[in-house]
């Protein structure tokens, strides 16, 4: 894609005056630095506060009194006990169980839910929904919204001196605070922190308030990547792919065993099926020894030189220290402490299976 052919933000020339270096992500040009730069902007956020522009992602209504049965067919979840203002964490799952698009779905009244779909995946989300709308009491609905990420922990003290209370409002959770305004305590860091979606006119004047507090400073992707990665998070076309199920990526803690006996979603069968006879490979953290980051692609070997798995995701982590990725590995070669080596340009790189998160979730649950 060209650069004339990109989607541009709303409030770019927001990110012009703030000095941001752009390049393309999903179709869209992105902010991906400014000029305090990466460490310094990944820093803040896990010190006070981050401030992400996340519009190219999209939000989506379903309404009616069968929007908990589409998405109760589109995803593992059971929407219907979903409380008031509760999010999950869940997926669009394919025939296999492929990972589509991984997704936050919140309730927002007794038949009306929304949903967060990812900037690349979301024309074909869209219409996957709305496929499956059809005889349906539903309707699905792209809203037209700038959407930002104010992450860390001082994230609750900087919106309340710009006039947003967050109240009693905690991890996983959303409300609509004001009239065409969305917000969720989540986020993609592991800290502490809140989604807004707003009309622009709100954003620009919100953003005022908030970039008027010397807590705030904004943040591009290239932090926001290093941030998800020592947080151990997952991103959609590299980490989760069509063709990776949520077992085989570690991600069965979303699915409910009561959805998956009911076995009502797209995809159903094909997950049990993966699910008792064991995943082949499996999503683990790599920590390489040393200085030298491995990126996505890297392929991985064991002591005896034999093919083990790949690197999804690598780069270097502030908050650690060092390197940190993540990828797939043979089971069973997918426990703690395992050595494996990495081949970067024929040199072997020693890297260890570590845990996931690299860095503690600081998130709000009560």
């Amino acid at each position: 894609m060209t650069g004339d052919a990109l989607k541009r933000l709303p409030l770019e020339n927001l990110h012009i005056e703030a000095g941001a270096r752009f390049g393309p992500f999903a179709g869209w040009s992105m902010p991906l630095t400014y000029p305090a730069g990466v460490m310094a902007e990944h820093t803040h956020t896990r010190e006070h506060v981050g401030l992400f522009d996340i519009s190219h992602m999209k939000l989506i209504e379903l309404d009616g009194k069968q929007a908990a049965d589409l998405l109760a067919e589109a995803c593992p979840l059971d929407a219907e006990a979903l409380a008031q203002s509760q999010s999950k964490y869940t997926f669009l799952l394919n025939d296999k169980a492929g990972i589509l698009d991984d997704l936050i779905v919140t309730r927002l009244g007794p038949q009306r839910f929304m949903v967060v779909a990812n900037a690349g995946n979301a024309e074909a989300d869209l219409a996957h929904l709305n496929a499956l709308a059809k005889g349906l009491d539903c309707t699905v609905k792209p809203l037209e919204r700038v959407l930002l990420a104010i992450q860390g922990p001082d994230a609750w003290a900087a919106l309340s001196r710009a006039g947003v209370e967050t109240g009693t409002l905690v991890f996983m959770h959303g409300i609509e605070p004001h009239e065409n305004w969305f917000m969720t305590r989540s986020g993609y860091t592991g800290e502490d922190g809140f989604e807004i979606g707003l009309p622009e006119k709100d954003a620009r004047e919100l953003l005022d308030k908030l970039l008027a507090d010397e807590r705030v400073k904004w943040v591009g992707l290239a932090a926001r990547d290093s941030l998800r990665l020592e947080a151990g998070l997952c991103l959609h076309g590299q980490d989760i792919t069509p063709e990776i199920d949520p077992a085989t990526a570690g991600l069965m803690w979303a699915v409910s065993k009561d959805v998956r006996a009911a076995g009502r979603f797209i995809g159903a069968e094909a997950l049990a099926a993966i699910v008792a006879q064991g995943p082949s490979q499996k999503r683990v953290g790599l920590k390489p020894q040393g200085r030298q980051p491995v990126r996505a692609g890297t392929r991985l070997f064991d002591e005896a030189g034999n093919e083990a798995g790949h690197v999804t995701s690598g780069g270097f982590g502030p908050s650690v220290g060092g390197p940190v990725a993540m990828g797939y590995v043979a089971t069973p070669l997918a426990k703690p402490e395992t050595r494996l080596f990495a081949d970067v340009r024929g040199t072997r790189i020693p890297v260890d299976i570590h845990p996931l998160p690299f860095t503690q979730h600081r998130y709000r649950k009560g």
